[in-house]
């Protein structure tokens, strides 16, 4: 039992020294042309082919709920449940007053994939990878303890153990070349999802029960479109910042100065 106990110490202590490590700037990212289409053509096989989307849709899903979260606790409203379903549904569940903060709240939800996608592709380009990886694999961890359903902890267990994985065996070569392909996937990921709710007030609207924009509506009278305009302009302004930042990076690595 001692040497159990023991085994359990000595490993949170080497995963906290893993974690902890990645919270310094390392290298940026450093590829020739080629690599950098390779790594594009990587983002695009899993945010756009039906079958990867089928999974890496579920990543993104995570990170929209996590959006909510996020706002939530920013107006002083408490989180309490995270449901997610393999069909890329999902719902977050916090208490608290004001219709401003639940605005805000129902607001940070299809564009944070964007936000993080074009976040990542700066800590990319910027030497800062492993401190991607290691506050997702934190916040991976602490979104277990409020997965409501059964669905969403196969989910969120699943992405927790890629991405503690990731944490012990990447090697440092790896990380940027993984942080930039996830960052672009997430961009890509907010674009297709964008268009999917677009299309649930166009073309489905039996299902406009489901749309944030919907909700948002009939909570505060706006229309539905000032609130799928206003995710689209997030959206669109993390696409600008990501390619920037990409465009000055590439520039520099073909004309050293």
């Amino acid at each position: 039992m001692t040497s159990t106990v023991q085994d359990v110490q000595d490993f949170a202590v080497e995963w906290w020294g893993r974690i902890a490590a990645g919270f310094r700037q390392g290298p940026a990212l450093d590829a020739p042309a080629i690599e950098l289409v390779l790594i594009l053509l990587a983002a695009l096989m899993l945010s756009v082919p039906r079958p990867m989307w089928r999974y890496f849709g579920l990543f993104v899903t995570v990170v929209h709920e996590l959006g909510h979260a996020f706002a939530a606790l920013t107006t002083g409203r408490i989180v309490t449940g995270i449901h997610l379903r393999f069909d890329h549904s999902g719902a977050m569940i916090s208490r608290g007053s004001g219709k401003a903060a639940a605005a805000w709240t129902g607001f940070w939800g299809y564009p944070v994939p964007a936000v993080v996608g074009a976040a990542l592709v700066w800590a990319a380009f910027n030497g800062w990878s492993s401190l991607a990886l290691s506050v997702s694999a934190v916040l991976l961890l602490v979104t277990l303890l409020f997965i409501r359903n059964v669905q969403g902890a196969v989910i969120a267990v699943g992405l927790a153990i890629v991405s503690e994985l990731m944490v012990f065996f990447a090697p440092p070569v790896f990380l940027g070349h993984a942080t930039l392909a996830i960052g672009i996937a997430l961009l890509v990921g907010a674009v297709r999802d964008w268009l999917n709710v677009v299309s649930v007030h166009t073309r489905r609207r039996q299902l406009l029960g489901n749309s944030d924009a919907y909700i948002l509506s009939r909570r505060t009278g706006l229309p539905s479109g000032v609130w799928l305009a206003g995710f689209a302009l997030v959206i669109a302004a993390s696409c600008a910042v990501a390619a920037g930042t990409a465009w000055s990076a590439v520039g520099q690595l073909a004309f050293p100065v």
